[in-house]
């Protein structure tokens, strides 16, 4: 019995109230990326920015989320 109440307290979770926050970065700079391939006028170097934020913010996002 002791270690079923060890295990339980173990498996806290990791949430914080910045987490949202995160999440909501992530659909704005998608959003963006999503503008600027869309643009007429493509701007590379904001294009390949934003992808490498996004990539960074959607790591983070599943890191996070797995971590809950």
């Amino acid at each position: 019995m002791l270690f079923a109440e060890e295990a339980a307290a173990a498996t806290t979770s990791t949430f914080s109230w910045f987490d949202p926050f995160v999440l909501v970065f992530t659909l704005l700079i998608a959003i963006g990326f999503i503008r600027l391939l869309i643009a007429p006028r493509k701007n590379k170097f904001a294009i390949a920015f934003s992808f490498i934020a996004l990539l960074v913010f959607g790591f983070m996002d599943i890191v996070m989320v797995s971590g809950w």
